[in-house]
């Protein structure tokens, strides 16, 4: 499939806006997220998640490399002449039609509310709630499984294994995120990962007490105590979702 995208395509003028450096901080200045700067300036291509161009069928006009995320982006041009970026599905080449709608072919590419996707079907750009636009299953090689329908939910199995249920009138897009070879891919070399925004990470231990509770020692001394982050909290194998959430009721099976 990569021979296939135009990685030299410059963006849709009209699609794009620049994307603005923050470096992990926050509104006073102040390191919020430690490891990021120095990244390259890059524009940022406006996703069509919500996909509410009902009806109206559009063509793949060019397959397109998004460097703010790992998976490809689509250009379509609808019959009324607008352009949109979709994000592209594993299978889906340039002059393809893709369509939005509730009576929408079960094709690649074309999105459908759940209730109208069969069983055992692969879909991807899940909406939380109807007409919010797509927020589950957007990464490189994701997909989930169309499980069962409910009197007023459809269960999908997520990537990680957890069955979740999701309300019928909740759009998705019909088939597998592409560019799965992205989990094969190399850096390479320390710059191309600066170049991309992501500083050094210095491990615990190697620091002193005063920068880490892993830190100081004599010689090379491991942690020596439960794992921790620099400000105490527990850094591996803790829980992080709260007991009795609120969305607990739309868990149908857990992830492993």
């Amino acid at each position: 499939m990569n021979e296939l995208v135009n990685k030299s395509a410059q963006p849709v003028k009209s699609l794009r806006v620049i994307l603005k450096k923050h470096s992990g901080r926050d509104n006073q200045g102040r390191i919020s997220v430690r490891h990021q700067g120095g990244r390259q300036k890059r524009y940022y291509r406006i996703i069509d998640f919500r996909r509410d161009k009902r009806d109206i069928e559009g063509e793949i006009i060019r397959i397109e490399k998004d460097p703010n995320r790992n998976c490809f982006i689509a250009l379509i041009k609808y019959t009324d002449g607008e352009l949109r970026y979709i994000l592209q599905p594993n299978g889906l080449k340039v002059g393809d039609k893709i369509i939005a709608s509730e009576k929408a072919e079960i094709k690649v590419g074309n999105a459908l509310p759940l209730k109208n996707i069969p069983v055992s079907i692969n879909v991807h750009n899940i909406e939380k709630y109807p007409g919010q636009g797509g927020q589950v299953i957007r990464s490189a090689g994701a997909s989930g499984i169309v499980v069962a329908h409910e009197e007023k939910y459809t269960q999908i199995k997520l990537p990680s294994g957890e069955i979740k249920r999701f309300l019928n009138d909740c759009f998705a897009t019909i088939g597998q995120v592409g560019n799965i070879e992205k989990k094969e891919e190399k850096i390479g070399k320390a710059g191309r990962s600066r170049l991309m925004g992501i500083r050094p990470t210095v491990r615990g231990t190697a620091q002193n007490p005063r920068s880490h509770p892993h830190g100081g020692g004599e010689g090379r001394t491991g942690e020596g105590m439960p794992p921790k982050t620099p400000w105490g909290k527990p850094a591996r194998g803790k829980k992080t979702r709260k007991k009795n959430h609120r969305t607990d009721y739309l868990i149908v099976k857990r992830r492993k």
